[in-house]
């Protein structure tokens, strides 16, 4: 990045597990994250959003942390910059908004500091800040992830052709992923983590084979947190009834939530977002598509 560049970096929305998928599976949503970039005599932070009004200004900005660190990690030193950080993703609703502020300070770090990273690269550093590559992944690839992480190893495979539409629906309250993990079980049985990671493995290839009803099923079958995390949330069962009979074939917690989740078949989105708007007023009921780019770096015009 030379002195007068000014350029955007764009980071998508993430959802993650699908249901069974625990802390491996993501989907990138077109909900973003985007940061506009020029060289400074000092770190400066700013943003028109609401949300983000309240966050740190200087150095101490996570996306500038994040950025910093991972430039020091390969031996370079970042020059300051301004920043313009705007978003669309509700915070701590389970859209992923943390792991796009960290893909975003990765790219950042990469741009600015000339690293030339790999997007592997970038999904291995992603995944050593958020601890599992779910989220991250999608938001760096695009489309539908399915990753594991293990002995600080990250294997990820990204699928572009997923002929579904996606409505979310997202409560006023937040739910902070720390307090929605405090619920789940510390270790679980064999006969659990059989039932579990079958479940798993049966969704994706529900979805593979675009067998929607099997997929959906698999969805609500999770044993691995929603049985747990369900009491947290206003009104699962009755999302998920709702959901069903207008249309969708599978209902899910979005990450951690509160956010839940609902796939249905082409054309059937508008419909289930309406009914969903007139059961549950108090909440926000979007049709959102999914992103296939994943995280980009473009210059903008001077």
């Amino acid at each position: 990045m030379r002195l007068n560049d000014r350029i955007m970096i764009k980071v998508p929305a993430s959802t993650a597990n699908l249901g069974p998928g625990f802390d491996s599976m993501g989907l990138a949503l077109d909900l973003y994250l985007t940061l506009e970039i020029e060289k400074s005599k000092e770190w400066h932070c700013y943003s028109t959003c609401e949300e983000l009004k309240d966050f740190p200004t200087g150095k101490d900005n996570f996306i500038v942390q994040v950025a910093l660190k991972t430039a020091a990690h390969y031996g370079v030193e970042l020059p300051p910059c301004k920043i313009k950080v705007d978003s669309n993703i509700p915070l701590a609703r389970g859209l992923g908004s943390s792991a796009s502020a960290i893909v975003a300070g990765i790219e950042l770090a990469d741009t600015v500091g000339g690293l030339q990273l790999t997007k592997h690269e970038k999904l291995i550093s992603a995944t050593e800040w958020e601890g599992h590559p779910d989220n991250v992944g999608a938001s760096i690839y695009g489309g539908l992830v399915i990753g594991c992480y293990k002995e600080n190893e990250v294997d990820m495979l990204a699928l572009t052709n997923l002929p579904i539409e996606v409505v979310v629906l997202i409560p006023q309250e937040i739910l902070l992923t720390k307090a929605s993990r405090d619920v789940l079980p510390n270790s679980y049985t064999r006969q659990e983590a059989i039932e579990a990671s079958s479940t798993a493995n049966l969704l994706v290839a529900a979805l593979l084979s675009h067998n929607w009803e099997l997929a959906g099923k698999m969805m609500e079958s999770d044993r691995f947190h929603q049985p747990y995390r369900k009491s947290l949330i206003h009104g699962y069962d009755e999302i998920e009834q709702t959901a069903k009979a207008n249309g969708a074939f599978g209902t899910a917690l979005s990450g951690a939530g509160p956010t839940m989740i609902c796939f249905t078949e082409k054309g059937k989105a508008t419909g289930l977002v309406k009914a969903l708007e007139a059961g549950f007023p108090s909440m926000t009921a979007k049709k959102l598509l999914i992103d296939y780019t994943g995280s980009n770096v473009v210059e903008l015009v001077k």
